[in-house]
């Protein structure tokens, strides 16, 4: 289908990115990578008057990785953070979520910022922000915010953002060495957006037992979900098969998933089950 008519710009920075966003009163979008932003132009479900293109901004696609932990900038691609080496051990639960994103060809284009301010509630890079306890920087007229990734998803397609801010990076905290974690999402087809999935991380005390345990969840409601439960039935525990189906178990009674044209509610609550316990064995 045709794209709604539209007038473009192209701004050289994120000032300028801002002034043009706040002049139009909540008719402008911003475009990053455009894999979401596009389809939804070309179905006429956005039809904004004005598309600010984010594509010179050179100073959103850096990775800076410090002992305070990786800061992303809003352009960074997924193919950016998969070919960089340091994250591997930086922070290779990011590495294994976007490792599941679409395809190569998706990969190549789509940014972290466009997927976080999307805030599609199957997407991997919101879960990965809620389970690790990211921080957002959005600038706007009034200068530069910093909103914690709990406070960020505020439901399907809605964040925290206002029409006339520019999200600018996201910071994940540091990643101790040796702790243990997991990625696992179960679609229809490969690249396809997940039916539900689990991103699970935990570090461990002296005596070996799981301590500071994380576990989100996406796909099983309107925005990515914590499940503390789940976090609190392995917490203090050795990880063994008891403990792992006692936070499955915990998992499943945590969420009430809708049914829609892909799976019903039920499906969804057992499939998180099950991917959290392969998950922990991983």
């Amino acid at each position: 289908m045709k794209l709604p008519p539209l007038d473009y710009a192209r701004p050289a920075t994120v000032a300028e990115a801002v002034a043009l966003l706040a002049a139009h009163g909540g008719e402008a979008k911003p475009l990053a990578g455009g894999q979401s932003l596009l389809p939804m132009l070309a179905f006429r479900v956005a039809a904004p008057s004005l598309i600010v293109d984010l594509g010179k901004l050179n100073e959103l696609r850096q990775i800076k990785i410090a002992d305070e932990g990786v800061t992303l900038g809003a352009m960074v691609r997924w193919c950016d953070i998969l070919d960089d080496a340091r994250l591997r051990a930086a922070h290779p639960l990011l590495v294994a979520a976007v490792s599941h994103v679409a395809h190569y060809q998706i990969r190549n284009r789509g940014t972290v910022g466009g997927s976080i301010a999307h805030a599609d509630p199957a997407a991997e890079m919101p879960g990965i922000a809620v389970t690790c306890e990211a921080e957002m920087t959005a600038v706007g007229k009034a200068g530069a915010r910093t909103i914690a990734a709990a406070d960020f998803f505020l439901g399907t397609l809605t964040t925290a953002l206002t029409p006339a801010e520019v999200m600018t990076e996201i910071r994940l905290p540091p990643w101790p060495a040796g702790r243990r974690f997991g990625f696992v999402e179960f679609a229809r087809r490969q690249g396809d957006f997940a039916l539900a999935g689990v991103a699970a991380f935990y570090d461990r005390d002296n005596g070996g037992k799981a301590r500071n345990t994380h576990i989100g969840v996406i796909g099983v409601a309107d925005r990515p979900l914590r499940l503390r439960a789940a976090e609190n039935a392995l917490n203090g525990n050795a990880i063994d098969e008891t403990t792992i189906a006692a936070a499955a178990a915990a998992a499943r009674s945590a969420i009430d998933p809708p049914d829609d044209i892909h799976a019903s509610g039920a499906y969804r609550r057992s499939l998180v089950g099950t991917l959290l316990e392969r998950a922990l064995k991983a």
